[in-house]
């Protein structure tokens, strides 16, 4: 062959590769904190479970309008009270090739389910899942379980073959700074690969040719790069100068300035997540706290106290700039079985709020500590200043620790819970009260109450949860639901604050779906 045929050919494979290169999409977003861990079971955490769920696929998902549809179940039906059947997708294979078949679901079952998992909740009712064949399952439940489907979708399947391999049957737990080989790796059936991934710095994800979804749903985007950018300052002025296409956490102060700018996108969606306060009402003696041989929180109008001494209008207005809804209740709007009614807070009192802490045999307060994030909800550490400052006025000195999210959820977390006064935010995975109370209000006993983190017990409510766990009739279950959320509020088992306003912000050649989840899907991300 001449030189000069070889040299065509040379140019001609360079222009392919530049056009190839023109076309590929690579799409750059940050936020304020990590994922923390590619194991979709080490936290219960919207971020993490967001972030995760783009390489692993549930068994059922929920689609833009947040409505079940299916995922590697293609059908499932309750076939008697206390079982569901699920028909498995055929043709799916994990990322290394491996086909999905029921022995990945039941495994997953049970790694979800045991030591070292923060997913256990989700499933409490369930107390088997049986193989029927290679695509069948079935669910049985410890009960009657109506809303059984609405559990799963953040319950990703994980490879049985994969997991065995690589030593990681049981997830590593977060709060004990555990590590194993599904920390930093993934095999799962979802729509992105794992490229590359440096913990609080850089993690890369390119999209699945092979994904089972992909001729109904083609995917825009090649690669999608996400940086952890703490600095709120540094991540919108990333934005505006083009280095990102997207920020999941904008700063409320930089709202009105990022939607003035012409080549800039602000979305926003009410968020179905209650911001609020928790107190150790388990311990006989606080862990942290001046107070000796007592827990005061154990004492109704210590609690009531906390809750008036604190100005959530103030809070909303000001340290929020209005994007928040200041709430009464531990689920809000969005949420089935919000009462509207329910939802009116008692009024902000400091005078009263002294006289409470007097009567209880405090007249001049006490000191806890006060554990709060500072990259995980929206002005987190700046509200649990503002609390701070308004506890301050009855007396109470509030010592406040913030610390990354990493490091906040492994101190206040199973299975130490070492904490005595925290802020907190819970989005019901359901949609549904139930999920909110189970995690949050129900009495701690291994598999119910995971996330009740000061032990609140109440038996009264715990009979309360236990009929509507059951209870077929909506408007009954409805009603029960109302009176498990007025006791809750009128015990003052926690100390609401507010739902925040999702707010996210792109350029304005980006399309994605927000939903008031704050699930952020790569999988509908388009760019012109």
């Amino acid at each position: 062959m001449s030189a000069k045929p070889l040299r065509v050919i040379l140019i001609i494979v360079a222009v392919l590769g530049m056009i190839t290169s023109a076309e590929s999409k690579t799409f750059r977003w940050a936020n304020d904190g990590d994922a923390n861990s590619m194991d979709p079971y080490a936290r219960e955490e919207t971020f993490l479970l967001s972030f995760d769920m783009n390489m692993y696929d549930p068994l059922i998902r929920l689609n833009q309008k947040m409505q079940l549809e299916p995922g590697l179940a293609t059908h499932w039906a309750q076939i008697n009270p206390t079982t569901w059947r699920f028909d498995l997708r055929h043709g799916v294979k994990f990322h290394d090739g491996t086909p999905f078949t029921a022995d990945d679901v039941v495994f997953s079952f049970e790694r979800a389910t045991h030591p070292g998992s923060n997913l256990g909740s989700p499933l409490a009712t369930v107390k088997e899942v049986r193989k029927i064949d290679d695509y069948t399952v079935d669910f049985i439940t410890d009960g009657p379980d109506p809303i059984l489907p609405l559990n799963l979708p953040t319950i990703a399947i994980m490879s049985k073959k994969w997991c065995e391999e690589h030593n990681t049957t049981r997830a590593a737990d977060l709060t004990k700074n555990e590590e194993s080989y599904a920390t930093r790796h993934e095999n799962g059936t979802g729509p992105f690969i794992l490229k590359e991934r440096v913990p609080d710095v850089k993690t890369v994800l390119v999209k699945n040719p092979d994904w089972w979804g992909l001729k109904k749903e083609p995917i825009d985007i090649d690669e999608a790069v996400f940086t952890r950018i703490a600095d709120a300052s540094t991540r919108v002025a990333a934005l505006l100068s083009g280095e990102l296409d997207m920020i999941y956490t904008v700063p409320p102060q930089d709202m009105v300035r990022l939607a003035r700018t012409p080549h800039i996108k602000i979305w926003k969606v009410p968020e179905l997540r209650t911001i609020f306060l928790g107190m150790d009402q388990s311990r006989p003696e606080l862990l942290e706290s001046d107070v000796k041989g007592k827990n005061p929180f154990k004492d109704k109008r210590v609690r009531q106290a906390f809750y008036e001494a604190i100005d959530e209008n103030a809070i909303a207005a000001k340290v929020m700039d209005g994007y928040a809804h200041p709430t009464a209740l531990i689920v809000g709007p969005g949420v089935n079985g919000y009462d509207p009614p329910l939802d009116k807070r008692f009024p902000s009192d400091p005078a009263a709020a002294r006289k409470l802490l007097a009567e209880a045999g405090y007249p001049h307060g006490f000191e806890v500590g006060f554990d709060c994030p500072n990259d995980r909800y929206v002005n987190d550490q700046e509200i649990c200043q503002a609390v701070v400052a308004m506890l301050a006025r009855i007396g109470i000195k509030a010592d406040l620790l913030a610390q990354t999210r990493s490091k906040f959820f492994a101190k206040i977390n199973a299975p130490h819970y070492d904490t005595s006064f925290y802020m907190l935010g819970w989005t019901p995975g359901t949609y549904d009260a139930l999920n909110a109370l189970t995690a949050l209000a129900e009495t701690r006993n291994g598999k119910e109450g995971e996330f009740n983190v000061g032990g609140y017990s109440n038996p009264k409510l715990d009979a309360l949860i236990a009929q509507i766990r059951v209870e077929l009739d909506q408007e009954k279950r409805d009603a029960l639901i109302h009176q498990a959320l007025k006791l809750v509020r009128d015990d003052f088992a926690y100390l609401p604050l507010h739902q925040q306003v999702v707010v996210w912000a792109t350029r304005n050649n980006v399309s994605l779906a927000q939903t008031g989840d704050n699930f952020f899907q790569l999988r509908y991300v388009t760019m012109k």
